[in-house]
Parts: C-alpha cells; sequence; structure tokens
C-alpha cells in the first residue's frame, strides 16, 4: 500500500479550491507572491509547503487555512480507511 503523503493531499486540495474559484497558478501565485515555478510543484505534491507559504497561498485564495487542513485531514482518513472524526470544539480563555 501507497504511503499517504501529507505533500500530496495538501497540494490536491489546494488546487481544488483554486479551479472551484475559477483562478490560475498565475493570478494566485501573483497574489501570493511565490513563484508559478513552485506554486504548481505544490499542487502537484512535489513541494512540501512551509506554513508560511500555505498561509499566503490561502490568503490568496481568500481561504481560512483550517479549512483546507480540514479537508487534507478529511482525505487522508479516507485514504488510510479510518473514521473521520468529529470535530471538537476548542475552549479558549482571554486573560483578563
Amino acid at each position: 500500500m501507497k504511503p499517504v503523503l501529507l505533500r500530496e493531499l495538501m497540494g490536491e486540495s489546494l488546487r481544488e479550491q483554486r479551479v472551484a474559484q475559477g483562478r490560475t497558478l498565475r493570478e494566485v501565485s501573483q497574489r501570493a507572491r511565490v513563484s508559478l515555478g513552485y506554486l504548481s510543484e505544490v499542487e502537484r505534491g512535489q513541494k512540501e509547503a512551509s506554513s508560511e507559504l500555505l498561509a499566503a497561498i490561502c490568503d490568496a485564495l481568500g481561504t481560512p487555512m483550517s479549512e483546507v487542513l480540514s479537508t487534507v485531514s478529511n482525505k487522508m482518513a479516507l485514504q488510510e480507511k479510518v473514521t473521520i472524526l468529529p470535530v471538537r470544539q476548542i475552549r479558549t480563555t482571554v486573560a483578563a
């Protein structure tokens, strides 16, 4: 069985988001301030993007990174044939 690679699922999810918006690689690469070639490699799962680059790409797409990460998590669970866990609310407290 082929191992599930995070970079491939991340790239696939980013590409799906871009295509769903009808945006070109060039347009997103310019807005994210990343080279067209590098963004293409990220989308094809050939390059592992840093969290800073992922944030820039998500910002360029107008999509919260949490939404992309959730999609990636669901795709990974399906490939691993495990039950997708429900999203749990995280309690946050604000210091007074």
